[in-house]
Protein backbone atom coordinates (compact mmCIF):
# COMPACT_ATOMS: atom_id res chain seq x y z
CA UNK A 1 0.00 0.00 0.00
CA UNK A 2 1.59 3.10 -1.03
CA UNK A 3 2.04 5.48 2.25
CA UNK A 4 4.74 8.41 2.50
CA UNK A 5 4.31 11.59 4.69
CA UNK A 6 6.99 14.57 3.84
CA UNK A 7 7.70 16.86 6.90
CA UNK A 8 9.19 20.22 5.71
CA UNK A 9 8.70 23.31 3.60
CA UNK A 10 9.02 22.59 -0.23
CA UNK A 11 10.94 25.15 -0.73
CA UNK A 12 14.65 25.66 -2.48
CA UNK A 13 17.26 24.91 0.75
CA UNK A 14 14.94 22.84 2.32
CA UNK A 15 15.65 19.94 4.80
CA UNK A 16 12.65 17.26 3.99
CA UNK A 17 12.15 14.43 7.18
CA UNK A 18 10.05 11.21 5.65
CA UNK A 19 8.40 8.33 6.73
CA UNK A 20 7.33 5.79 4.64
CA UNK A 21 6.41 1.71 5.01
CA UNK A 22 9.19 -0.05 6.49
CA UNK A 23 11.35 -2.06 3.81
CA UNK A 24 10.63 0.67 1.11
CA UNK A 25 13.03 1.89 -1.76
CA UNK A 26 13.01 5.65 -1.94
CA UNK A 27 14.69 7.58 -4.89
CA UNK A 28 15.12 10.99 -5.45
CA UNK A 29 15.48 12.09 -9.13
CA UNK A 30 16.54 8.49 -9.65
CA UNK A 31 19.06 8.59 -7.04
CA UNK A 32 19.11 6.25 -4.27
CA UNK A 33 18.40 6.95 -0.75
CA UNK A 34 18.81 5.29 2.50
CA UNK A 35 15.99 4.73 4.44
CA UNK A 36 15.87 3.39 8.21
CA UNK A 37 14.45 -0.18 9.27
CA UNK A 38 11.82 2.20 10.77
CA UNK A 39 11.31 3.52 7.45
CA UNK A 40 12.46 7.31 8.07
CA UNK A 41 14.45 9.23 5.36
CA UNK A 42 15.69 12.59 4.55
CA UNK A 43 17.14 14.54 1.71
CA UNK A 44 17.26 18.08 0.99
CA UNK A 45 16.97 20.93 -1.86
CA UNK A 46 19.87 22.98 -2.59
CA UNK A 47 19.96 26.57 -2.91
CA UNK A 48 19.18 27.02 -6.45
CA UNK A 49 17.61 23.12 -7.02
CA UNK A 50 14.87 22.82 -10.22
CA UNK A 51 11.55 23.41 -9.21
CA UNK A 52 10.83 20.53 -9.99
CA UNK A 53 11.68 17.52 -8.54
CA UNK A 54 10.79 13.75 -8.60
CA UNK A 55 10.15 11.12 -5.92
CA UNK A 56 9.76 6.69 -6.54
CA UNK A 57 8.86 4.93 -4.02
CA UNK A 58 9.20 1.14 -4.51
CA UNK A 59 6.91 -0.37 -1.58
CA UNK A 60 8.14 -3.90 -0.12
CA UNK A 61 4.91 -5.09 -1.78
CA UNK A 62 6.12 -4.46 -5.42
CA UNK A 63 4.06 -1.37 -5.76
CA UNK A 64 6.10 1.46 -7.09
CA UNK A 65 4.82 5.34 -6.92
CA UNK A 66 6.27 7.87 -8.67
CA UNK A 67 5.43 11.48 -6.67
CA UNK A 68 6.01 14.47 -8.32
CA UNK A 69 7.73 17.29 -6.24
CA UNK A 70 6.84 20.97 -7.08
CA UNK A 71 9.31 23.68 -4.49
CA UNK A 72 9.40 27.33 -4.29
CA UNK A 73 12.10 29.40 -5.64
CA UNK A 74 13.60 31.61 -2.65
CA UNK A 75 14.62 34.91 -3.36
CA UNK A 76 17.89 35.89 -1.40
CA UNK A 77 19.35 39.10 -0.16
CA UNK A 78 23.00 40.72 -0.66
CA UNK A 79 24.86 41.65 2.78
CA UNK A 80 27.59 43.53 2.56
CA UNK A 81 30.63 43.42 4.83
CA UNK A 82 33.12 45.72 5.20
CA UNK A 83 36.34 45.74 7.36
CA UNK A 84 37.54 42.01 6.62
CA UNK A 85 41.40 41.68 7.43
CA UNK A 86 43.77 41.81 4.21
CA UNK A 87 45.44 38.87 5.27
CA UNK A 88 41.84 37.06 5.11
CA UNK A 89 41.00 38.44 1.91
CA UNK A 90 44.15 37.84 0.22
CA UNK A 91 45.53 35.10 2.57
CA UNK A 92 49.15 34.12 2.57
CA UNK A 93 50.04 30.71 0.72
CA UNK A 94 50.19 29.01 3.75
CA UNK A 95 46.72 29.91 5.29
CA UNK A 96 46.05 28.92 1.71
CA UNK A 97 47.15 25.30 2.06
CA UNK A 98 45.53 25.22 6.03
CA UNK A 99 42.03 26.17 4.39
CA UNK A 100 42.47 23.50 2.14
CA UNK A 101 43.36 21.19 4.60
CA UNK A 102 40.68 22.41 7.02
CA UNK A 103 38.29 22.12 3.80
CA UNK A 104 38.62 18.15 3.82
CA UNK A 105 38.33 17.75 7.22
CA UNK A 106 35.17 19.38 6.97
CA UNK A 107 34.27 17.69 4.11
CA UNK A 108 35.03 14.26 5.33
CA UNK A 109 32.74 14.57 8.52
CA UNK A 110 30.07 15.73 6.17
CA UNK A 111 30.19 12.88 4.19
CA UNK A 112 30.33 10.07 6.99
CA UNK A 113 26.98 7.86 7.27
CA UNK A 114 26.23 6.55 10.32
CA UNK A 115 22.76 4.73 11.50
CA UNK A 116 22.03 7.05 13.99
CA UNK A 117 17.95 8.10 13.83
CA UNK A 118 18.40 11.57 15.73
CA UNK A 119 17.81 13.13 12.25
CA UNK A 120 14.03 12.83 12.38
CA UNK A 121 13.62 14.43 15.73
CA UNK A 122 12.06 17.81 16.54
CA UNK A 123 15.55 20.00 16.40
CA UNK A 124 15.94 23.08 18.52
CA UNK A 125 17.46 26.11 18.20
CA UNK A 126 21.45 25.82 19.32
CA UNK A 127 21.27 29.45 20.81
CA UNK A 128 18.39 32.06 20.57
CA UNK A 129 18.80 35.85 20.20
CA UNK A 130 18.88 38.00 17.57
CA UNK A 131 19.56 36.52 13.72
CA UNK A 132 22.26 38.62 12.29
CA UNK A 133 22.76 36.39 8.92
CA UNK A 134 20.39 34.22 6.97
CA UNK A 135 21.26 31.58 4.35
CA UNK A 136 21.66 31.89 0.77
CA UNK A 137 22.47 35.90 1.56
CA UNK A 138 25.24 36.48 -1.59
CA UNK A 139 28.08 38.65 0.70
CA UNK A 140 30.03 41.14 -0.70
CA UNK A 141 33.55 41.48 1.21
CA UNK A 142 35.41 44.93 1.43
CA UNK A 143 33.20 44.75 -1.90
CA UNK A 144 34.21 41.53 -3.37
CA UNK A 145 31.85 39.23 -4.21
CA UNK A 146 32.26 36.01 -2.09
CA UNK A 147 30.88 32.79 -1.81
CA UNK A 148 26.68 32.08 -0.94
CA UNK A 149 26.07 32.36 3.08
CA UNK A 150 25.21 28.87 4.07
CA UNK A 151 24.13 29.23 7.39
CA UNK A 152 22.11 31.24 9.87
CA UNK A 153 23.88 33.51 12.27
CA UNK A 154 22.48 34.07 15.71
CA UNK A 155 24.25 37.16 17.49
CA UNK A 156 25.51 36.58 21.02
CA UNK A 157 28.16 37.84 23.14
CA UNK A 158 31.66 35.43 23.74
CA UNK A 159 31.62 32.86 25.63
CA UNK A 160 27.17 32.50 25.49
CA UNK A 161 26.18 28.66 25.95
CA UNK A 162 25.59 26.29 22.57
CA UNK A 163 23.46 23.43 22.67
CA UNK A 164 23.18 20.17 20.57
CA UNK A 165 19.84 20.93 18.51
CA UNK A 166 19.22 17.74 17.97
CA UNK A 167 20.86 14.22 19.57
CA UNK A 168 23.80 12.97 17.79
CA UNK A 169 28.11 12.39 17.40
CA UNK A 170 30.31 15.16 17.21
CA UNK A 171 32.49 14.17 13.89
CA UNK A 172 34.47 17.13 14.15
CA UNK A 173 35.95 19.20 17.09
CA UNK A 174 38.57 21.47 16.22
CA UNK A 175 39.24 24.57 18.11
CA UNK A 176 41.22 27.14 15.10
CA UNK A 177 40.39 26.46 11.22
CA UNK A 178 41.65 29.12 9.24
CA UNK A 179 38.22 30.36 7.88
CA UNK A 180 35.20 29.13 10.58
CA UNK A 181 37.70 29.34 13.94
CA UNK A 182 36.73 26.88 15.96
CA UNK A 183 34.62 24.24 14.22
CA UNK A 184 32.39 21.47 15.50
CA UNK A 185 30.20 19.11 13.84
CA UNK A 186 27.34 16.84 15.01
CA UNK A 187 26.06 13.62 13.09
CA UNK A 188 22.74 12.92 13.35
CA UNK A 189 22.64 10.15 11.10
CA UNK A 190 21.54 9.06 7.59
CA UNK A 191 23.85 12.20 6.23
CA UNK A 192 21.81 14.83 8.33
CA UNK A 193 24.57 17.05 10.00
CA UNK A 194 25.03 20.36 12.22
CA UNK A 195 27.97 22.55 12.36
CA UNK A 196 29.25 25.38 14.32
CA UNK A 197 31.15 27.86 13.21
CA UNK A 198 33.28 30.70 14.88
CA UNK A 199 33.64 29.20 18.55
CA UNK A 200 35.37 30.39 21.81
CA UNK A 201 35.26 27.36 23.17
CA UNK A 202 34.68 23.61 22.46
CA UNK A 203 33.29 21.47 25.66
CA UNK A 204 33.35 17.87 23.62
CA UNK A 205 35.43 16.17 21.51
CA UNK A 206 35.57 13.52 18.64
CA UNK A 207 33.67 10.23 18.98
CA UNK A 208 31.54 11.88 22.06
CA UNK A 209 27.33 11.31 22.03
CA UNK A 210 25.88 14.26 23.51
CA UNK A 211 21.98 14.73 23.65
CA UNK A 212 19.43 17.44 22.32
CA UNK A 213 20.11 20.61 24.77
CA UNK A 214 23.29 19.45 25.89
CA UNK A 215 26.10 22.52 26.48
CA UNK A 216 28.26 21.39 23.81
CA UNK A 217 30.56 24.68 22.76
CA UNK A 218 30.75 28.91 23.69
CA UNK A 219 29.89 31.35 21.00
CA UNK A 220 33.01 33.43 19.77
CA UNK A 221 34.12 35.71 17.34
CA UNK A 222 37.06 33.29 15.65
CA UNK A 223 38.25 32.70 12.59
CA UNK A 224 36.60 34.99 9.49
CA UNK A 225 34.26 36.82 11.61
CA UNK A 226 34.16 40.76 12.50
CA UNK A 227 31.87 39.95 15.79
CA UNK A 228 30.55 37.28 18.02
CA UNK A 229 27.95 35.39 16.87
CA UNK A 230 27.07 31.37 15.94
CA UNK A 231 27.26 30.05 12.65
CA UNK A 232 24.83 27.18 12.88
CA UNK A 233 24.80 25.10 9.25
CA UNK A 234 23.00 22.02 8.11
CA UNK A 235 24.10 19.44 5.99
CA UNK A 236 22.72 16.48 4.08
CA UNK A 237 26.23 14.87 3.21
CA UNK A 238 27.74 17.97 0.70
CA UNK A 239 24.55 19.26 0.46
CA UNK A 240 24.41 22.94 2.28
CA UNK A 241 20.73 23.40 3.49
CA UNK A 242 18.93 25.97 5.24
CA UNK A 243 18.37 25.45 9.33
CA UNK A 244 15.57 27.49 9.57
CA UNK A 245 13.10 25.17 7.61
CA UNK A 246 13.77 22.33 10.84
CA UNK A 247 13.35 24.75 13.86
CA UNK A 248 10.41 27.06 14.83
CA UNK A 249 10.53 30.47 14.01
CA UNK A 250 13.02 32.42 16.41
CA UNK A 251 10.18 34.95 17.06
CA UNK A 252 7.99 31.95 18.17
CA UNK A 253 11.03 30.86 20.50
CA UNK A 254 11.75 34.55 21.72
CA UNK A 255 8.00 34.72 22.30
CA UNK A 256 7.70 31.62 24.58
CA UNK A 257 10.62 32.35 26.50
Amino acid sequence: MADVTLQGKMEQGALIRAKTTPGTQVFLNDNPIKVTPQGEFAFGFEREAELTQQLKLVYPDGLTQIKPLTIAQKQYKIDRVNGIAKKIMKPAPKAVERAARDSKQVKAARNHFSEQTAFAQDFIWPLTGRISGVYGSQRVYNGKPGNPHYGVDVAAKTGTIVVAPADGVISLSVADMFYSGGTMIIDHGYGVSSSFLHLSKLYVKEGDTVKQGQAVAEVGATGRATGPHLDWRINWYQMRLDPVTIVPSMASVLKQK
